[in-house]
């Protein structure tokens, strides 16, 4: 069968009046205040914020195929709004002292999402959006990439039937993905996504409201948002029209491959840490052994 699409939705509820927070969410040091505590220097608590960013081009350069409208109330009034109430959620817990990825993968707390969650993974998945587009983009791939999708779905046109069709298909709100899997995921209580597939590969996902695939440990290479703001004032409710077009006209094939590399080294670099641990493991337990045997012997030659 070409291609696998991780076609599925995980029905969480975190919708942020649904949501409680657990104060215990809060407690682990993280590395920045680790490094702090070692300093004798007393100095005032920092209070980061994080920044509305703009889209990486003009707002009405991605015309006429996303309207300049569509952008300024996507991006300037529901990007914004969650960026606001991200940091108002987040004020005086150890939360804002981390990079925004991390907040994410914290606060979804391993399948029970905390409160900020939904605007964390929202401002994330918004700033991937914006970038993964560019004016005159479209077009096709090259290289591993094109080699990875060719290898994974068959063709570079069935990842596009596929990549529209999650789009489309996704209940409601929420998002889809082209994902490079590397099936490490490590949520106690949610269910992991095809975990018998093979490693190291591209796959497709739908996800519902703000969930995205960091949560699985997998590395999202391209997103489109599927929420009726994003498209409904140039397509009304025509989201397969939405989704033909930006995969075909608006998609920054560039940023894509640059993300697979990056995706693909931390894979590599993981196994190889991986291995590593493995071999310390393995030489302890022949360590535990041997004086296990040892031991034993002793008491032989005593019993004699």
């Amino acid at each position: 069968m070409h291609g696998v699409s991780l076609l599925f939705s995980l029905a969480c509820g975190v919708s942020s009046s649904s949501i409680r927070t657990s104060p215990r969410l809060f407690l682990w040091p993280t590395p920045n205040e680790r490094r702090r505590s070692h300093r004798k220097v007393r100095c005032a608590p920092i209070t980061a914020q994080f920044e509305l960013k703009r889209p990486p081009y003009p707002l009405d350069s991605l015309e006429p195929h996303m309207s300049r409208e569509t952008v300024e109330h996507h991006w300037g009034r529901h990007h914004r709004g969650h960026v606001d109430a991200l940091n108002a959620q987040i004020a005086g817990t150890q939360l804002q002292a981390m990079e925004l990825e991390d907040v994410v993968i914290a606060s979804y707390n391993k399948g029970s999402p905390q409160s900020p969650f939904v605007h964390a993974a929202q401002v994330w998945n918004h700033e991937f959006f914006w970038q993964s587009m560019k004016p005159g983009g479209g077009g096709k791939p090259s290289g591993k990439l094109m080699e990875l999708i060719e290898r994974d779905f068959g063709s570079f046109e069935r990842m596009l039937k596929e990549f529209k069709e999650a789009a489309s298909a996704q209940f409601g709100s929420g998002w889809a993905w082209l994902a490079y899997k590397a099936n490490r995921l490590d949520v106690g209580n949610a269910v992991t996504p095809c975990p018998s597939e093979k490693d190291n590969k591209l796959v497709i996902a739908k996800t519902p409201n703000a969930v995205n695939p960091l949560v699985w440990d997998y590395s999202p290479l391209l997103a489109i948002d599927v929420w009726e703001h994003a498209y409904y004032l140039d397509h009304e409710n025509r989201r397969a029209d939405y989704a033909s077009i930006f995969i075909e006209k608006l998609v920054s094939w560039d940023i894509v491959s640059s993300r697979l590399h990056t995706a693909m080294a931390r894979a590599a670099e993981r196994a190889s840490e991986d291995g590593r641990r493995r071999q310390e493991d393995d030489v302890e337990i022949t360590n535990s052994e041997a004086v296990e045997m040892y031991v034993d012997s002793d008491n032989d030659s005593e019993s004699e």
